[in-house]
């Protein structure tokens, strides 16, 4: 195969570049050529495309984000606006696809796919860590050490301050980055939208600790939970307690991919690679199992739902204090 694109269409995600990096490099080692979609799906639309050949592929690999940009494109669903994008794709004779994102993006090379008979491989990258059939995304490592870098911080004024603070954590609609973070910084509780609110009781444990002498504490609350505007407000007026609201929002995006984010990149990508010479007849998808790295349907991964570990949870709840 000589001729490859690849495309972020999502939220960016630490590691990426390091996944386009492994492709290009890996693309040059055979004297193949790989073209770059600026700007998502959008980019086919504009026929908008990056040019690799000054781009030094060792350098890309621990930046952030995409170089590639992103953009969100609603208009994607229309039957005729994909049609345009797979038939400029096939203009610029592009013989394999990789899409490097989450959930949105998979729909986006499903909806391609209708229109093309060039292979597509997805690579899953999400802070979310929410893309059924992959124990782990892109991205995911970073998110959590960012958040909990933030949270130690936070920490400490909750300390000096003998303040509650509620840490609002990426997660519209899922919460593992929130569980996940909320256990290894050592929350005093938990909110996620996958488990309903135990508000009434987390207030009590907050006063229970309290006249014990613990005069702060912090919660770790996911964006997507159901009236999180009022949690802080509900907490302070309950305990009578200093209760402050700190959102950490997209610096949980950003910074220099971990070396897991940027190994799993890497194994993602390759193994990408690999899969799309093989010229598969349906959209797949790499992903983790465990230690090993996988191959699944790309339809089973839109179509599918990933559990949260509600072992983890019920963990959580052993280790903290206040229950």
């Amino acid at each position: 195969m000589k001729k490859i694109g690849i495309v972020t269409p999502g939220g960016d995600a630490p590691g990426m570049n390091t996944a386009i990096g492994t492709v290009l490099r890996l693309c040059r080692n055979e004297t193949g050529q790989l073209i770059g979609i600026n700007d998502g799906y959008s980019g086919l639309i504009k026929e908008d495309y990056f040019n690799f050949s000054n781009t030094r592929s060792d350098t890309i690999m621990g930046i952030s984000g995409t170089i590639l940009h992103s953009a969100r494109m609603p208009s994607f669903k229309q039957e005729k606006v994909v049609k345009e994008a797979a038939e400029n794709l096939l203009k610029e004779k592009i013989e394999g696809l990789i899409v490097i994102g989450g959930d949105g993006s998979f729909k986006g090379a499903m909806a391609l796919n209708k229109h093309l008979e060039v292979p597509i491989v997805g690579i899953p990258a999400s802070i979310d860590n929410d893309i059924y059939g992959t124990d782990e995304t892109i991205g995911f490592d970073t998110a959590c050490n960012t958040a909990l870098e933030a949270i130690n911080k936070i920490k400490d004024t909750a300390i000096s301050f003998e303040r509650i603070f509620v840490v609002e954590v990426m997660g519209r609609k899922r919460g593992f980055l929130t569980l996940e973070v909320g256990i290894v910084s050592g929350a005093d509780a938990i909110l996620i939208p996958e488990v309903e609110s135990p508000i009434t009781e987390i207030v009590k444990g907050l006063k229970k600790e309290r006249k014990k002498g613990q005069t702060d504490a912090i919660i770790v609350m996911a964006e997507g939970i159901t009236e999180r505007d009022k949690i802080t407000s509900i907490i302070e007026e309950k305990t009578k307690c200093s209760t402050r609201k700190s959102a950490l929002g997209y610096i949980q995006r950003g910074g220099a991919p971990t070396r897991r984010s940027r190994m799993l990149a890497i194994e993602f990508a390759s193994h990408a690679y690999e899969l799309i010479k093989t010229n598969p007849t349906r959209p797949t998808m790499v992903g983790l199992d465990g230690e090993e790295i996988i191959t699944i349907d790309l339809e089973q991964s839109v179509s599918g739902y990933k559990e949260i570990d509600l072992e983890n949870y019920k963990l959580h709840r052993l280790l903290s204090n206040i229950y």
